[in-house]
């Protein structure tokens, strides 16, 4: 996969994962979140992967792990997401997967290299966007958020490239809310 990369925004982990205050601690969110972002790039073995963020916990964290780092110059996940991009394109990579750093069953993602174009992957709600594989030259305007998914799809339809679109597969189960971890039927002891 010579020329790939992924590209993983990575927040704060003393700030992440706010919607689960109600059922984890804070350091139960921290350690649940730098779990999750592992578990992501030790499935990206054999592809660089640039871990883009605000954080010298995190880039301490992501260089211990073998990862690249991107300082975001930009705000918000929007912003990591085109910092990334544009670094990336400088250093001769010729397609991404930008994906989310807490998807729960993230085994298989370089499986998404296998198609052309852009590549679209929501989360199980079809309301955001997990993953998106695209070439690095693309003029793409990332619009993470509440229903990003449909916004993606009508940047990527702008583009005139082929897009495929996966949805129902274990890439659409991210960690948002205390209703992601009943639904993966996985216990704490399990994701971290």
């Amino acid at each position: 996969m010579e020329n790939y990369g992924v590209l993983l925004p990575v927040k704060s982990f003393a700030n992440a994962k706010v919607r689960l205050t109600s059922v984890l601690s804070p350091s139960e969110r921290a350690a649940l979140s730098r779990s999750l972002a592992e578990r992501v790039i030790q499935v990206c073995e054999g592809v660089p992967v640039w871990v883009i963020c605000e954080d010298e916990e995190v880039e301490s964290w992501a260089l211990q792990l073998g990862a690249e780092v991107i300082r975001n110059t930009q705000p918000g996940l929007n912003g990591a997401a085109q910092t990334g991009l544009s670094a990336v394109a400088k250093e001769g990579v010729k397609r991404v997967l930008i994906t989310h750093a807490d998807l729960i069953f993230p085994e298989g993602l370089l499986s998404l290299f296998e198609h052309d174009g852009i590549v679209l992957v929501p989360d199980r709600h079809n309301d955001g966007t997990n993953v998106i594989g695209l070439p690095s030259d693309i003029d793409f305007s990332f619009k993470y958020g509440p229903g990003s998914f449909l916004r993606h799809k009508a940047e990527a339809e702008m583009s005139k490239m082929p897009i495929k679109v996966i949805r129902n597969s274990n890439f659409g189960f991210d960690m948002d809310n205390p209703d992601d971890l009943y639904e993966s039927k996985l216990s704490m002891e399990d994701l971290i």
